[in-house]
């Protein structure tokens, strides 16, 4: 049974439970669990992480833990009851190591392991304090160890500063606002600036000494140098180095290092230095003989030198190696450093070469005590102490020193006798007062220990040497009396001996019989002589002699008046002795009390330092002095007590202030000084307001503090003796006394006068006299002094008045004091607090100094939950809010709304009382209840008083939400800062609504409400989502989420506004929407339904929600654009406000207004998505592309529109697609004209003329046309540019447009340009984006990329999509699956500007232009078997399935890919299909033919594989084939439809062999001699051939019209007029997988048409042994076009091999072939392809003029024009009917070359429809007495077809806001027909018509421009005009084109005038001008 738990409430997992049992719940290792129920040995429960999901678990896998429980029952919390500092760690290290993984996956390895260090550490440092072995101050070092490391890492991690108080974290909800506050501040400034440290240390490591001359000892001593003073500032530090350099103690280290201590900051500077000096032991000469001498002398060696500033900027540690110098000459040894410093080179020199000294230099900072516990292993392993001579900066009490320091100067010495000078050393002994030598007393320096003598070092040669060598005398204070130090000197003989012999010497007391000791400085000792056998050991025979020259009597002048002297300078440094005689005098009092007046006026100049080394003796003697004769000496001792607590005052001394209070507590026995003392000060107080003389006024009230200190302790020592006698006296004098002080602080005097300072310096001290106050006095009479006095203080002050800053201080330092802590004083002393406080905030004065009191007032207010102090503090609250809640808003609103100052400095001090006065008002509204919120609302009498708090506090909330207003770290004062905003604006909005509603309604105070409610609900510190899941937790539980909360009141108060919703719509549209793409479920069902409120009173306003519509459309895009708002959102917003609007009479507007704005979101979503870090360009460019269009066609918006179209640009620029860059600027230009209107600064553009902009995107355009090597589109822009430029006679611009043209015409001709691929893309299934799901698309790939190159990288950009192994259309299934499936297979494009490709003589590089560009409509074909498969002849069932795709616009354009618009299928018979390839064969054979004649082709091989191919697949059964199918009986009976077809197929195979016999010719006269043989074969086999096709001669109307090549190209001398059957009303779509391609074109294979196997591709044939297998062979194609960008196959199979790109079971030889781009039915070439036998006279009429045969293109083929026709009908009697008018027309006309002309119109005689199947035509045989052919190959083409060349438009688009296009005008579709008339005369034309005349039609005939900026009237398509240079054709019929500036009509379109030029000389019927669009205004 389950039983809930009582105490086993919390447990960490100690072993991971995979939770496999019923209702198990998995566990991983370390997760902590809340255990609820138990039962045999299993616990029910859950894991904190997740607290949802409950389950059970074994108890064995959970080790409990002690913990708290809050809230016992269903909704207990429970708290582990560890050390808050574990708990942390814990959480802490939970959230960093997820964070941790994240690091390594964004490759930050740096700080990867930096934190996984420091995580390990704190690990470490945890199990240390769980342990709990450590002892309390080893604990706090932990601690404070652990919380570095955690802020270290939080703040590396970018997450929240944690506040702590003694290490633990706080919970905010227990302190004050202002106190959480200072917490964070105090961290955040730790974490900024440390303070830098006043003490600084220098660590010493002697390393060793390189030097080549080495061989003797040394002795190195290091000390530091004032450069400045020219004097040591330390001991010396002595090391001792044995003959190889290095240190001779190497284990032990104190004796190679050194701290130099207590450096001050004014030490750390470029003039002092670290200076060694080495001395060795040996012989005299360094070069003499080792045997010469058995005693050693110091010598000097060398000196180094060091700068301490170097040292600052050097690393932490570094080793240095100092350069060693020596003297030039010894005697200058004594300053070698200072020459050295000064750098007097000439007095040293580098001592070698190679002379070395290697020391490690470091500073340290901070006191002694901070590095023992940083560098511990310093002092463990021994370092020694080099103290500072003298005390530091600051001298500690305590402190014990009494070291003695004794240079050794110079000395005078006589020559006593000698040729030469001596060789002097002094011996250095001290003895006691025994005249003993003292052992260990006399030190080199730290580092040896000290001995009982020291030796000097020897100067050769030299009877006045000079040493300066210090020696220290560390001498305990109780041997200094009678101690003496003894100098011997001595001769040190450099003979064989090597002997010293005494010659002298001298001494000196250190201390004088009145107890001073040797005062400091330099002494002259007397040299007293002596032999070497002198007894010097009793001291007492010498004592008696006078030492010293200064110290002898005036008559002894013989000593006086000897040469010999010795110098010495002495420095005490003592905390026990003194050598101030004065200090003594007064020490001494009693035993001289007539000295008592001159000790205490001479204590004032006595130094500082000897004053607090005998503070305790020196205080018992002035008290002891007052409690004698105070009568007398009261005013001076009381004098000198000011002096000595004004001396404590001093930073040098301050630490002495503890031992001042010691002594008060402790030693202090003036039991009855107390009277004096406040005798004295009241006299000192009465007299200030009159005397003149303020300075020692000021000072005995500077020392106030002590004074009272001294008075209380008094009284209360005489108290206890007496038992409390005299308290009423005493009291009496107290009041009495604070009288005397309130009366003078009460004058009011001028600012500069003396009283006033007197004043101020008063105040300073008073707040420190309340504490000794309550020692005696109660509370409430303590806080009555304090009133009265400050309240006494004049009220009327001038802001100047330094009196007023002090007030404030005074006040300050009230406020903080123990006095104002207590509920009782605060309630007397606050009311003078606010008076003075609300005075200063009002005048905006000293408000640093305000908010520091109002952060101490308002940290002592807490909410307390007992029931006393609650009244009190109620009343405390009601008091600040009443006088100061609004002058602190103010005082907020003034700080934040002033500029910033400059300085750094006052910067932050700015930020700073910020921050401490939002704390203030933050810790104010959160102490107020209900009943403060009523008492504030009703002080406000009027109605504009409450209007005005109310936009106050507000416009203040505003602020503090400001994301600058904390730190960013700051999360913690956030959150309570939101949390006190939501709970006031909760209680302020029930004011709102009672006051401000219905008649007395205020818009502005409701906007400022919403608009506060919207900031706060889109904080980025109350968006828990990007929280961490711990993080979320423990805000939500504190806090809940307060967005939700203020959403639902949004809502609430909107509720309540009635009819004044419609102030706010469409104002507040905007930010309540960004409200709702909060990613908050809850917030958004609140604020959604808003919207219908909106829609609903707008429509009951205006009818409409137009603005509602326009204000959610322009804000979305922004909002959506800084990622907000997601696919949850678009369905929710959708689904909840149709579901509001479902009975509404407005119903379907709304609708229509929430599918635009959902349909608008799943597009900036898209575009959101794809414009992601790492997104493909691709997905970019067509995500903006949809998002542009949908701005242009559904929104009209006019300023997206153009914004997106720059970001397109860019976009395109960046994928250097320069092509589409230029169309999509070109979008830009046509909404502009060319005017002189201005225009705004926009985007990059600066303010500038409409004409001016246009200008500038033209030769932008034309410049990104060029590096697209669209040279054609750039042409066009700079003919209308050079037309502007003539208009303007800017001729210098007109010239510079005109070269660029030609260059351009130039690259035309020169350059190469690649013909890129086309690729059919479908995107199916639901996981694609929205513009491109379930949509297929044509797109233009890039240079030499094919099929499988395009595949991988669309597969590249789809990572996830699936690539469809066939071509069929798919189903729904895959429409609708979660997936993403990718269909591609490449397409071939059906070229619009025929008239170009159909002229012979335009070179291929113009061709090529044509093929590929302005192409709206794609081709694919795929063969399959109808019915049954004849094995013999598979031609008989072998039918085309063609798909012909047309675009929504053509490529190349704003993309690289574009939408299907429409497919069309149709079914291509077995006998149009024989019928296409023998066309397009013979359509090769010419153009190869003409090459070869007009010698285009550098090699013959081409044609002479394809004459090898045609030929011996027709000798080898291929045409045969054709003739068994098609020409049998049976076929003939069954199909009598197909009459005129297949003597159209004869008549084909009349002209390929008409044609082939041509060849042969050429061939003959071209073939280079060697492949002469095969020339002979295939004229064999071409007889062969003949015969086989039963062609003995060639019919009549062959032979009536010869095959003349006259420019190099054979004419077919028959077309037939058979119609096609197959129209696409009727067409089938045929589904079948067809694993083939079709059909492939063997390029330049001899074997095309070759009589291989059977199931090998042909001409003709293509046969398999497999009834499924069909294959189809094609023309090859010509050698003049770049065909090999061409796609191999155009659909794509899964077994493709990687050569055969979509053809996988071509064989290898057709794997290099390439698919024909099939063309459509209702695309049958002119005869310019397919030429007709007869003449230019005797073609048929435009109404026959369009085959009815269709060729399957060949990518090298000119693609045909579009032929249309109004028949719908496809019967034989219709074609009929049409054939009764053949030869109605010369239509055909020879057209100039193409690139580029002006632009022509073209007409339409009929209406057509591009669905239609093109109108058959008679291609009956004629005779004809003409010449055989023009001179040009080409064929013209009909005045009345209906052309696909395209007309120049003058804008090339229309504008923005035109967004559909101009119809044309009925009357241009009659234009033709009127033509139609006189060209029936055609057939009796002239037989003479010449090659002149030709020219004459060439040049009427203009060729159509070289894009397809023409006009397209389409009632096919009624879709908005494509943006971009593409516009469809229009059916006018073709014109000379007028200049570019007379297209520029005011609609951009162009009006075509009457051509007098024109053939038919038909007048020109004008189209009606189209309405003029609006221009942009950007």
């Amino acid at each position: 049974m389950w039983i809930p738990t009582e105490h086993e409430k919390y447990g960490v997992v100690l072993a991971s439970f995979r939770g496999t049992v019923q209702h198990g719940l998995p566990l991983e290792i370390g997760d902590t669990v809340q255990l609820l129920e138990k039962c045999e040995g299993w616990y029910r429960g859950f894991v904190h992480k997740n607290p949802n999901a409950k389950g059970i678990f074994p108890c064995t896998y959970i080790h409990l833990k002690n913990a708290h429980i809050k809230n016992k029952g269903q909704f207990e919390t429970v708290i582990p009851t560890e050390d808050s500092v574990i708990t942390e760690m814990t959480t802490t290290l939970r959230d960093w190591g997820a964070m941790w993984k994240r690091l390594y996956v964004k490759n930050e390895g740096d700080l990867f392991h930096r934190l996984w260090h420091v995580m390990n550490e704190i690990l470490d440092l945890r199990r240390q304090v769980l342990v709990g072995h450590l002892t309390n101050d080893r604990m706090k070092d932990v601690k404070q160890h652990i919380t570095a490391r955690l802020d270290w890492g939080n703040e590396q991690l970018s997450l929240d500063l944690v506040p702590r108080r003694e290490f633990s974290m706080v919970d905010p909800d227990e302190i004050s606002v202002t106190e959480l506050f200072k917490l964070m501040e105090h961290r955040h400034r730790k974490k900024e600036t440390p303070v830098p440290a006043s003490t600084h240390h220098l660590f010493v490591h002697m390393k060793s000494l390189m030097s080549s001359n080495l061989g003797e000892e040394l002795e190195v001593f290091f000390h530091i140098y004032d450069g400045r003073e020219n004097r040591p500032l330390s001991e010396r530090f002595f090391v001792r180095l044995n003959k190889n350099g290095v240190p001779k103690s190497p284990e032990k280290t104190e004796r190679q290092c050194t701290l130099f201590v207590d450096l001050g900051s004014s030490d750390l500077r470029k003039d002092v230095y670290i200076v060694v000096h080495i001395m060795r032991i040996g012989r005299m000469g360094a070069g003499e003989k080792k045997n010469l001498c058995s005693i050693q002398y110091r010598r000097p060696f060398g000196c180094a030198v060091v700068s301490i500033a170097d040292l600052l900027t050097a690393d932490s540690k570094d080793d240095h190696l100092l350069k060693v110098y020596a003297c030039t000459t010894e005697s200058e040894w004594y300053q070698i450093h200072e020459n050295i410093i000064r750098k007097v080179n000439s007095r040293y020199n580098l001592s070698g070469s190679n002379t070395g000294l290697a020391v490690s230099l470091q500073l340290l900072h901070g006191d002694i005590e901070q590095l023992r516990r940083e560098y511990m292993v310093l002092f463990t392993r021994g370092v020694s102490i080099t103290k500072k001579l003298g005390f530091s900066d600051i001298i500690m009490p305590g402190e014990m020193r009494n070291d003695l320091y004794v240079t050794l100067e110079k000395g005078e010495f006589e020559k006593g006798g000698k040729s030469v000078a001596r060789n002097v050393e002094i011996t250095v002994y001290v003895l006691d007062i025994e005249g003993q030598v003292m052992k260990s007393y006399v030190a080199a320096g730290s580092g040896e220990p000290g001995g009982d003598e020291y030796h000097s070092f020897v100067l050769y040669h030299n009877n006045s040497p000079r040493w300066a060598e210090q020696i220290k005398l560390p001498i305990p204070v109780d041997m200094f009396r009678g101690s003496h130090v003894r100098f011997e000197f001595r001769h040190c003989s450099t003979k064989d001996k090597g002997e010293k012999k005494l010659f002298g010497y001298s001494f000196v007391h250190l201390m004088q019989e009145d107890g001073r000791t040797l005062p400091d400085g330099t002494h002259e000792l007397i040299i007293h002589k002596c032999e070497e056998n002198a007894n010097l050991q009793d001291s007492s025979r010498y004592l008696k002699l006078p030492f010293s020259k200064a110290n002898l009597p005036g008559n002894n002048q013989a000593v006086k008046g000897t040469k010999e002297s010795f110098w010495i300078t002495s420095f005490l440094c003592s905390t026990k002795l003194t050598q101030n005689g004065d200090m003594l005098d007064l020490l001494k009092w009693r035993a001289h009390p007539e000295k008592i007046n001159d000790s205490l006026s001479k204590l004032k100049e006595i130094d500082g330092s000897e004053i607090v080394k005998f503070l305790q003796d020196t205080l018992d003697t002035l008290f002891g002095i007052l409690d004698e004769s105070s009568q007398r000496y009261g005013l001076k001792v009381f004098d000198c007590l000011v002096h000595i607590i004004n001396l404590l005052q001093d930073s040098k001394f301050q630490h002495f202030k503890p031992v001042m209070d010691t002594y008060i507590e402790s030693h202090f026995a003036g039991a009855l000084s107390y009277r004096d003392l406040i005798k004295v000060l009241k006299w000192y107080v009465d007299r200030i307001v009159d005397a003149e003389h303020q300075d020692h006024i000021q000072q005995v009230l500077k020392a106030t503090e002590y004074i009272f200190k001294y008075i209380i302790q008094s009284r209360r020592l005489f108290a206890l003796a007496t038992g409390g006698q005299s308290e009423e006296e005493f009291r009496c004098c107290v009041h009495e006394l604070f009288m005397s002080i309130r009366f003078f602080l009460s004058q009011e005097n001028k600012i500069t006068s003396p009283v006033t300072q007197t004043q101020a310096v008063f105040l300073r001290t008073f707040p420190a006299v309340y504490g000794e106050l309550l020692k005696i006095f109660t509370v409430r009479e303590v806080a009555g002094f304090v009133r009265e006095t400050l309240g006494s203080l004049p009220a009327t002050a001038h802001a100047e008045c330094p009196l007023e800053a002090v007030k404030l201080h005074c006040i300050a330092k009230t406020v903080e004091s123990q006095l104002y802590t207590n509920p009782e004083s605060r309630c007397i002393l606050l009311p003078v607090v606010l008076r003075l406080l609300q005075a200063h905030m009002q005048e905006q004065r000293d408000l640093v100094m305000c908010a520091r009191i109002l952060t101490s007032m308002l940290s002592l207010i807490r909410k307390d939950d007992s029931v006393t102090t609650e009244p009190v503090v109620s009343e405390e609250v009601d008091l600040i809010v009443d006088s100061l809640l609004v002058v602190l808003m103010r005082t907020i609103l003034e700080i934040t709304n002033r500029p910033q100052p400059a300085g750094t400095n006052m910067r932050l001090q700015f930020q700073d009382i910020t921050g401490e006065f939002v704390a203030c008002l933050l810790a104010l509204l959160r102490q107020m209840s209900d009943k403060h919120y009523q008492q504030l609302l009703q002080t406000f009498t009027s109605k504009d008083d409450l209007r005005d708090f109310l936009l106050q506090i507000f416009t203040v909330f505003r602020i503090l939400i400001r994301p600058e207003m904390f730190p960013k770290d700051w999360t913690v004062m956030r959150l309570v800062t939101n949390n006190v905003i939501i709970t006031t604006v909760l209680y302020l909005s029930d004011a709102l609504r009672k006051n401000f509603l219905n008649e007395k309604f205020d818009y502005k105070v409701w906007d400022s409400y919403f608009y506060l409610s919207v900031i706060f609900i889109n904080q980025p510190c109350l968006q828990l989502e990007s929280f961490s899941p711990s993080k979320r937790k423990r805000v939500l539980e504190k806090y809940g989420d307060m967005r939700v909360m203020m959403g639902c009141e949004i809502f609430s108060m909107w509720q309540n506004l009635g009819e004044h919703k419609l102030n706010f719509i469409p104002a507040m549209i905007g930010p309540f929407l960004e409200v709702t793409l909060v990613p908050q479920p809850d917030l958004r069902n609140v604020m959604i339904p808003i919207f219908h409120d909106m829609m609903d009173w707008e429509q009951r306003r205006s009818g409409n929600f137009k603005q509602v519509e326009a204000k959610l459309i322009d804000k979305l895009d922004s909002l959506m654009s800084e990622g907000k708002g997601d696919e949850t959102y678009r369905e929710l917003f959708n689904s909840i406000l149709l579901k509001k609007i479902e009975r509404e009479t407005w119903r379907e507007s709304g609708v229509s207004l929430i599918a635009t704005v959902t349909r608008l979101m799943e597009r900036l979503l898209d575009y959101r998505d794809c414009m992601k870090l790492g997104e493909v360009d691709g997905k970019k460019i067509g995500c903006t592309v949809s998002l542009l269009n949908f701005y242009k066609t559904e929104l009209n918006k006019e300023e997206m529109y153009i914004r997106y179209i720059h970001k397109l640009y860019e976009l395109h620029l960046k994928a250097q697609n320069y092509t589409e860059a230029s169309y999509t600027l070109l979008l830009y230009d046509e909404l502009l004209e060319w005017s002189d209107r201005p225009l705004r600064e926009f985007l990059n553009y600066p303010m500038q003329s409409e004409w001016q902009r246009k200008e500038y995107l033209h030769l932008t355009i034309v410049q990104n046309f060029d590096r697209g090597k669209c040279w054609e589109n750039g042409i066009i822009l700079c003919r209308e540019l050079a037309d502007q430029y003539e208009s303007y006679y800017d001729y210098r611009n007109l010239s510079k447009m005109r070269m660029m043209e030609a260059s351009l015409y130039d690259k035309i001709m020169d350059q190469q340009r690649l013909e890129p691929e086309f690729f059919r893309v479908g995107f199916y299934g639901k996981k694609f984006p929205f513009f491109l799901r379930n949509k297929e698309f044509v797109c233009r790939g890039h240079d030499y990329e094919r099929l499988e190159a395009f595949q991988q990288r669309m597969l590249n950009e789809f990572p996830h999509a699936i690539a469809m192994q066939h071509v069929n259309q798919p189903d729904q299934t895959i429409y609708q699956a979660e997936a993403q499936y990718l269909q591609i297979y490449a397409v071939g494009p059906i070229p619009e500007s025929q008239d170009v490709l159909q002229r012979d003589g335009v070179p291929d590089n113009i061709k090529s232009f044509y093929k590929v560009n302005h192409i709206w409509r794609f081709r694919y074909d795929r063969p399959f078997h109808k019915g049954t498969k004849d094995k013999e002849n598979e031609f008989k069932s072998l039918w085309v399935e063609r798909t012909t795709l047309t675009l929504v616009q053509s490529l190349p354009g704003i993309s690289r890919w574009f939408e299907v618009e429409k497919r069309e299928l149709v079914e291509v018979s077995p006998l149009e299909n024989a019928i296409e390839v023998i066309e397009n064969k013979n359509l090769q054979l010419r153009t190869l033919i003409a090459q070869c004649q007009s010698r285009q082709m550098q090699n013959i091989n081409p044609l002479t594989m394809c004459l090898n191919g045609v030929i011996d697949a027709a000798v080898n059964g291929g045409l045969a084939r054709y003739q068994e199918a098609f020409f049998v009986k049976d076929y003939i009976v069954n199909h009598p439809e197909d009459g005129e077809k297949i003597g159209r197929l004869r008549e084909l195979m009349f002209e390929q062999a008409h044609i082939l016999e041509y060849g042969l010719a050429v061939h003959e006269k071209f073939v280079p001699q060697d492949m002469r043989p095969l020339h002979k074969k295939l004229v064999d086999q071409f007889h062969v051939m003949k015969s086989s096709l039963g062609i003995q001669e060639f019919p009549a109307y062959v032979r009536a019209s010869p095959v003349h090549f006259t420019n190099g190209s054979p004419r077919s001398s028959c077309r037939n007029s058979v119609p096609n059957i197959i129209s696409p009303d009727g067409a089938r779509v045929v589904a079948r997988r067809s694993p083939l391609t079709y059909p492939a074109v063997n390029r330049y294979s001899s074997s095309s048409l070759s009589s291989q196997a059977s199931n090998e591709v042909s001409n003709i044939t293509g046969q398999s042994e497999s009834s499924d297998e069909v294959f189809n062979m094609q023309p090859s194609p010509s050698t003049s076009s770049l065909s090999s960008n061409h796609s191999a196959s155009p659909n794509v199979t899964s077994s493709a091999p990687s050569s055969a790109r979509g053809s996988p079971q071509l064989q290898d030889k057709h794997k290099h072939s390439r698919e024909n781009s099939c063309l459509s039915s209702r695309e049958r070439p002119v005869s310019a392809i397919y030429p007709n036998p007869l003449d230019p006279a005797q073609r048929a009429t435009p109404h026959q003029i369009g085959d009815t045969t269709l060729p399957r293109s060949d990518p090298n083929l000119s693609a045909p024009d579009k032929v249309r026709t109004t028949f719908s009908s496809r019967s034989l009697d219709s074609v009929k009917e049409v054939n009764n008018t053949q030869f109605s027309d010369t239509v055909g006309k020879l057209l100039c070359p193409p690139v580029p002309p002006r632009p022509p119109y073209s007409g339409s005689s009929a209406k057509t429809m591009r669905s239609q199947s093109p109108l058959p035509t008679s291609r009956s045989p004629q005779k004809s007495s003409l010449p055989p052919f023009t001179p040009s190959p080409t064929e013209c083409q009909s005045a009345g077809l209906v052309s696909n060349s395209p007309v120049l438009s003058g804008s090339y688009s229309s504008g923005i806001s035109s967004m559909s296009r101009c119809s044309v005008s009925e009357a241009s579709g009659t234009e033709a027909t009127t033509g139609d008339h006189p060209a029936h005369q055609g057939p009796t034309m002239p037989n003479s018509v010449s090659s002149g005349s030709d020219e004459l039609i060439r040049r009427e005939n203009k060729t159509p421009p070289p894009y397809s900026v023409y006009e397209r009237s389409n009632p096919r398509r009624p879709v908005p005009l494509p943006h971009s240079l593409s516009i469809p054709p229009s059916v006018d019929p073709p014109a000379l084109p007028p200049k570019p500036h007379q297209l520029r009509t005011s609609s951009m379109k162009l009006v075509p005038t009457s051509d007098p030029r024109r053939a038919d000389g038909v007048p020109h019927v004008p189209r009606p001008r189209p309405l003029p669009r609006k221009v942009s205004q950007l």
